[in-house]
């Protein structure tokens, strides 16, 4: 009889260099938020991949960042626990770039006891050229990890890594049942749905001064309803996001509800209104409240 193996694979790295599109290409659902922006990642998502003898717990993590604020501090943290339970590291570099944003993390991965598999993404972008030097500088920077060369939006190396990572996942029965996808809540998925559409469509501090709130889900067998609000710092933010004749606000709502209908497999009816909720983002409390803050 086949062994069972299960572990945690935890994936760090600096904003921007394709975490969440690695982390969705292994699971293959759009768990995670993919824009151009920074910062995109605010929680720790985990992505469950089930197969007849091994569980892989995938986790998503905030882009690397020296934190400026409250909510940007809690972000870390989610990072720093990613270090500690993991059972893998993949640390994943984008071709051309040449450190960690932060060099207690850097010092934390180069030390690392356990497996890190330090993964070049984008190399659709380059060249053989620069791939080869970008395999060399890694090999000496950190010498403890196995290299390979992917691109997470094409998912050219992205299989072969998956291999590797069963092949280094220790001995263990799964930690949830075999037919789960994620720990996250459904209302986690509306909120992140609704916020990658703010991340789009605004500019400048918008995206980053909002939460979303989904107060009610309601299911019933053909429909899910949905009662969410969009949390702005200040009244001139909450005129932005409404727009002109609620326009942004309704384009928001309908482009939200078409992704939430793929990923429920349901219509869904989506009510959006936005609220001011003044320095949410450097108060403890809301920070509690919208799932941050966790120590």
């Amino acid at each position: 009889m086949t062994k069972h193996k299960a572990g945690f694979v935890n994936i760090i790295g600096n904003p921007n260099v394709g975490k969440s599109t690695l982390m969705n290409a292994f699971v293959g659902e759009r768990l995670s938020i993919i824009t151009s922006k920074a910062q995109t990642t605010r929680h720790r998502i985990l992505g469950i991949v089930n197969g007849d003898d091994f569980q892989v717990l995938l986790s998503d993590t905030p882009g690397i960042i020296k934190p400026a604020y409250q909510l940007q501090e809690s972000m870390m943290d989610f990072v720093k626990s990613a270090f500690e339970d993991a059972d893998i590291l993949l640390y994943l570099v984008e071709l051309g770039e040449k450190e960690l944003k932060d060099e207690a993390f850097f010092n934390k991965i180069t030390n690392s006891k356990i497996p890190v598999l330090l993964l070049i993404n984008k190399i659709d972008k380059g060249n053989e050229e620069l791939l080869s030097e970008a395999v060399k500088m890694w090999k000496e920077k950190v010498p403890n990890a196995e290299i390979f060369a992917i691109s997470a939006l094409q998912n050219f190396g992205v299989p072969e890594v998956f291999n590797r990572i069963i092949e280094l996942l220790p001995e263990s029965p799964p930690f949830y049942p075999k037919d789960q996808l994620t720990d996250k809540p459904e209302r986690f998925f509306v909120n992140e749905a609704i916020r990658e559409k703010i991340l789009m469509h605004y500019k400048k501090e918008i995206p980053y001064s909002v939460e979303i709130d989904t107060e009610e889900f309601f299911e019933d067998e053909n429909i899910i309803r949905i009662r969410s609000i969009i949390m702005v710092e200040r009244e001139t933010q909450k005129g932005i996001i409404i727009g002109h004749k609620g326009s942004a606000l309704k384009r928001v709502g309908i482009e939200a509800r078409k992704d939430l209908e793929k990923f429920f497999g349901k219509q869904i009816h989506l009510e959006l209104y936005v609220k001011v909720n003044k320095d949410w983002r450097s108060n403890e409390k809301q920070l509690r409240r919208f799932g941050y803050n966790q120590k």
